[in-house]
């Protein structure tokens, strides 16, 4: 499958774990693709971004609080206040007794780890490798014999993990990522074999 994702493809992927990696984590989400989707210029991807006035500093941060409350969104957090669940609070109590972050997950290893051989050592979680099968799923569906970063990004917004769910909170949704891209065909429905085999970078 690698080789058939185009350099901003490729980009992403890399770009998601070296995101991993300065979180000092070895796992790679959902989380991480979008971040690393956020950090490309002059890509279809960052086109549509731009076309639909997504503000990037206020997505990192959004995908920021949600590590920090946990993982917990922030639809999930109004919907338990409903509850009378103050998330806030919880999360306030839980760093006043082990630390600011605590609830963000840590460094499972240690601490960072530098060079490019590191980036080996990374695993995809079932989101961002669910992600990774949608956008190739995606880009079939299209047409299109590539994988590109457009593809990832449609990939995020097909379901509400916590990338689709901060996107789709700032208006970046699958039909108006589609629209954008100016092609209303194809879809992540579409039976395809996928590799589930290790992705090498």
């Amino acid at each position: 499958m690698w080789e058939r994702f185009t350099g901003a493809a490729r980009s992403v992927v890399r770009g998601a774990v070296a995101h991993a990696d300065r979180a000092g984590s070895r796992t790679v989400g959902e989380p991480e693709l979008l971040l690393a989707l956020l950090d490309r210029r002059d890509t279809p991807a960052a086109a549509v971004l731009d076309g639909l006035g997504a503000p990037r500093t206020a997505l990192a941060a959004d995908l920021a609080a949600d590590r920090r409350r946990g993982g917990v969104s922030a639809a999930d957090a109004a919907a338990l206040a409903g509850l009378g669940i103050d998330v806030d609070a919880v999360v306030a109590r839980v760093e006043d007794a082990h630390g600011v972050g605590a609830l963000a997950g840590g460094p499972t290893d240690g601490g960072r780890r530098a060079g490019r051989r590191a980036w080996t050592r990374h695993r995809f979680a079932p989101d961002a490798r669910a992600a990774l099968e949608r956008a190739l799923r995606i880009a079939a569906g299209r047409g299109e014999r590539h994988i590109g970063d457009e593809h990832l990004l449609l990939a995020l917004t097909v379901r509400s993990g916590p990338a689709g769910s901060v996107l789709a909170g700032h208006g970046v949704t699958h039909d108006a990522v589609v629209r954008v891209l100016g092609d209303a065909s194809g879809g992540p429905d579409e039976e395809l074999a996928f590799d589930h085999a290790r992705i090498t970078i």
